[in-house]
């Protein structure tokens, strides 16, 4: 039977986990991908459209797209590289990483809940087995 099989559980789990995460970042006018990219951006001062992109696996029209957002929100600025004008570097504004602040205490509350059932042994063997599952199929670590 179907339910027996590894990836339609983790498929399902991902469909849960997903919409939960989505109710969560709802209040923050933030999706997942927005609320990735800020992290990133946050993370990376001065990281380019393009690292930005190739980090979260994403074409660059699409990318375009998500960066407009946070720029239009005030969330993030994107200056040219004086050395390179082809280049924007993203910068977080304060009020970003306000909001950034807030929304990842949430995200947390969401993963706690979420793993909640679990011993921290058990989560640690959760993520390494999810881990090896994907480096297992793409060849990476």
């Amino acid at each position: 039977p179907i339910c027996r099989l590894v990836g339609y559980n983790l498929k399902r789990a991902v469909l849960v986990i997903g919409a939960d995460l989505a109710r969560t970042l709802e209040p923050y006018e933030l999706r997942m991908l927005t609320y990735t990219a800020l992290t990133l951006v946050s993370d990376n001062p001065g990281l380019s459209q393009s690292q930005l992109a190739d980090a979260m696996q994403v074409e660059r029209p699409n990318l375009v797209v998500i960066v407009d957002e946070l720029e239009t929100r005030g969330l993030i600025t994107r200056d040219r590289v004086p050395t390179d004008r082809r280049t924007y570097a993203l910068q977080i504004t304060d009020e970003g990483a306000e909001l950034l602040a807030e929304a990842t205490r949430a995200v947390g509350e969401h993963e706690n809940q979420m793993m909640g059932g679990l011993t921290k042994a058990e989560e640690a063997a959760l993520i390494s087995t999810l881990k090896r599952i994907e480096t297992s199929l793409t060849g990476r670590s």
